[in-house]
């Protein structure tokens, strides 16, 4: 089955339009960037559509390459007086020591939930909420299930790693250096990818009845791709596509965030 990430999408942002009109105000959303790729101007347009659909306000500020750091980190901090919510989109530049930036965040501002630790929490990191809204809509359990994360990113293998193993999985990373990948990869019963490597699964990588997470985005040809080779769906019972899988439910999380932070302060 391949999933329809837009639909599930369009059920959340419902929520979000009819939570937005319960606010005093329009929630505001700033967004900071640095020298964007293909993939994050992508992205960035589409939050800002959706954002502007349900009536949130964002404010997008892009930083040249050669920023300092010192200038990033008091742009953050001036805009938790003028904001509802922050994000700070990645990749920066590497000469930014992201920690530094992304400490700047208050917790009463962080929709992309940087502090998450995987127990209990109701906001989720979006990638993460977009797999929780998904596993949900399709019965997908975890329990006793070996998921194993492709990537061990900030934004898509760290917080998975920790969300399935409070849903009860074994959970195993692969990295560049991981021995016994592809055996590893094959005996998996749940796939999440973030590596952002165009067509890295392919079907001959993975056994029958996987459910494939595919959150690894990259650019091919001027087009969005993800880490799963598209006919991995011949294989899989359950596959995000890319675009139009994750991506879009992980925009409506995000949005989503925002509404519950300002509820909560």
């Amino acid at each position: 089955m391949i999933i329809d990430g837009r639909k599930i999408a369009t059920e959340i942002m419902a929520d979000v339009a009819v939570l937005v009109t319960e606010l005093p105000a329009p929630p505001r959303l700033t967004v900071f960037t640095c020298a964007p790729n293909f993939e994050t101007k992508k992205f960035l347009t589409l939050k800002q559509k959706r954002a502007t659909e349900v009536g949130i306000l964002v404010t997008v500020v892009e930083f040249p390459p050669a920023v300092e750091l010192s200038e990033i980190q008091s742009a953050i901090v001036s805009a938790h007086a003028t904001s509802d919510g922050i994000i700070v989109q990645l990749p920066f530049p590497p000469q930014i020591p992201i920690q530094h930036v992304l400490d700047k965040i208050s917790p009463t501002h962080d929709v992309d939930a940087l502090f998450y630790a995987g127990i209990g929490e109701e906001i989720l990191p979006p990638v993460v909420g977009a797999i929780d809204a998904i596993a949900q809509r399709h019965q997908i359990v975890f329990t006793d299930k070996l998921v194993v994360v492709v990537g061990y990113g900030r934004l898509v293998g760290a917080p998975a790693k920790l969300y399935a193993e409070s849903k009860g999985a074994n959970v195993k990373v692969i990295q560049r250096d991981t021995t016994d990948a592809n055996d590893i990869i094959k005996s998996a019963d749940i796939l999440i990818l973030g590596a952002g490597v165009p067509g890295l699964i392919t079907p001959n990588m993975v056994k029958d009845g996987v459910v494939v997470f595919d959150a690894g985005t990259s650019e091919e040809g001027g087009m969005l791709v993800g880490d799963a080779a598209p006919d991995v769906a011949s294989k899989a019972a359950l596959l995000t596509p890319v675009p139009g899988g994750i991506g879009p439910v992980t925009i409506a999380v995000l949005l989503r965030n925002l509404i519950l932070l300002i509820k909560k302060s």
